[in-house]
């Protein structure tokens, strides 16, 4: 659901999910486990904030893991196929 609004919103231009991983962290002072979903979406730099605010809105954790690694260099040719598709509309 959240892969697709941002999708629809043109917020990304691409959505890897990875449906079951399992997951080791701190939660409310216990060291909790549990399943959960990996996204990893292509965006612009300049979106940043829209998604995280986004994704904060639309999932059900209240702290969802959000976070951003810098493309430095890539093929062309996917790099203008990103900017193409995301408006931020």
């Amino acid at each position: 659901k959240i892969a697709r609004t941002l999708l629809e919103e043109r917020l990304i231009a691409c959505a890897n999910i990875f449906p079951e991983v399992i997951s080791a962290y701190w939660w409310e002072g216990k060291i909790e486990e549990g399943q959960e979903q990996v996204m990893i979406i292509k965006t612009k730099a300049n979106l940043m904030s829209r998604v995280v605010a986004r994704v904060k809105e639309l999932h059900s954790y209240s702290c969802p893991c959000v976070v951003f690694f810098q493309i430095k260099d890539g093929n062309p040719e996917f790099l203008q196929w990103i900017d193409t598709e995301v408006k931020g509309e």
